[in-house]
């Protein structure tokens, strides 16, 4: 009987030792049989908006270019057809950031003070990426000018910030957005949205956002290590993950379920957060963010940003930077339902954001960002980060 189980155990083995050499194809087709799921490998085509002249024109300039996030938010409106106007540094102590955002921008115009944009007619829109704990009062002075504003994440840095932020919202019916890149601005998560509201995966039922940084130490201001700076782990980098939340499920109402925060790795700064997770729910779902400065240089990009969303009829999954397994590139969306499997290369989707924007200022809409989804989703991160339980990791 040992001499058969052995002997059945090597034919088993030698058998398995070939699968690896079979095509992605004809693997998932042995693996489930002559009836398994049929995988099907698809690459959106090009669209035509993308060559379409905007719709919509306006003129706006920039206050605030410390982080560069600013470059991409720039670039975004002006695909919208924004023209830009002029820039101002909010903190000429850091003339680095002005100098890059002159050599990608070379033809704004330096303001000399905060006031000659404010009081510009012509400029209906300000954005900004100053230090994040000066942007919040920065969009109110904006707002109270008439103008519309348009932040780098985080927006706001606490419940109090907040709360003025909605109550001069409602004084002077101006809009205070706030640009998530990762959902408006990466073409993965903008055909998840599609996805979605096709119906794709049956109604949602919780997203998974694991969201890895790069922290680059040497680079960094020294704002970037104070959390009352930049409000927190769960705050700045968690904003984007509980955005993803708040939209993908549709929920209009939610609350933070627990949160947590350590610093793990830099005992030389000790007030930093290098890690952070949250457990949400709303009305429309359920939601847990990871969050952490822990990408390491094999992976060539700075951050493997994962999401995962579960829906009644199917999931799906997306590699939004890269894919470890192979695949060149970023935007790979896999997603599963009740008859196939399928993978979208999703580099050729169209990014709505930039248009949508400049034609919700000219026309006092909301399309492009749900003002009230936009301050939810800051109220839960402030929420989990003022909760958060201080985690402390000892051998």
């Amino acid at each position: 009987m040992d001499a058969f189980n052995r002997r059945r155990f090597m034919q088993t083995a030698g058998s398995a030792s070939l699968i690896p050499a079979l095509p992605g194809a004809l693997f998932a087709q042995a693996a489930g049989g002559a009836g398994g799921p049929r995988v099907i490998e698809e690459v959106i085509p090009p669209s035509p908006e993308a060559n379409e002249k905007p719709k919509y024109s306006i003129n706006f300039a920039v206050i605030g270019v410390d982080h560069n996030h600013i470059l991409s938010i720039t670039a975004a409106v002006q695909r919208g057809g924004g023209k830009l106007v002029s820039v101002l540094s909010a903190n000429p102590q850091y003339p680095k950031a002005l100098a890059d955002f002159q050599a990608r921008f070379p033809g704004a115009k330096v303001a000399r003070n905060e006031d000659e944009i404010l009081n510009d007619p012509s400029i209906q829109l300000v954005c900004g990426a100053p230090i994040p704990d000066q942007r919040a009062a920065l969009g109110i002075r904006v707002m109270k000018h008439g103008k519309d504003y348009l932040a780098d994440k985080p927006g706001i840095i606490s419940l109090e910030q907040l709360a003025e932020v909605r109550k001069v919202i409602k004084e002077t019916g101006r809009t205070y957005a706030i640009l998530f890149s990762e959902r408006l601005e990466v073409k993965a998560a903008v055909k998840a949205g599609e996805l979605i509201k096709a119906g794709a995966i049956g109604k949602v039922v919780q997203t998974v956002n694991l969201a890895p940084h790069q922290v680059n130490a040497p680079t960094r201001p020294d704002w970037f290590w104070d959390p009352a700076r930049y409000g927190g782990i769960l705050c700045d980098i968690g904003s984007h993950q509980v955005d993803q939340f708040v939209y993908y499920t549709g929920s209009t109402v939610a609350d933070v379920t627990a949160s947590q925060i350590a610093n793990v790795h830099y005992p030389n700064y000790p007030k930093f957060q290098d890690f952070g997770d949250i457990m949400l729910h709303g009305n429309g779902g359920a939601g847990y963010v990871r969050v952490d400065w822990f990408t390491p240089g094999g992976v060539g990009v700075w951050g493997d940003g994962r999401l995962f969303i579960l829906g009644t009829e199917g999931y799906m999954e997306l590699r939004k930077y890269a894919d470890i397994t192979g695949r060149k590139g970023g935007n790979h969306l896999l997603l599963v339902d009740q008859k196939v499997q399928r993978y979208i290369d999703c580099n050729n989707v169209f990014l709505p954001f930039g248009p949508q924007f400049v034609g919700d200022v000219v026309n006092r809409t909301h399309v492009a960002q749900d003002q009230e989804q936009a301050l939810l989703a800051t109220e839960l991160v402030l929420k989990a980060q003022k909760n958060a339980k201080q985690l402390t990791f000892t051998t």
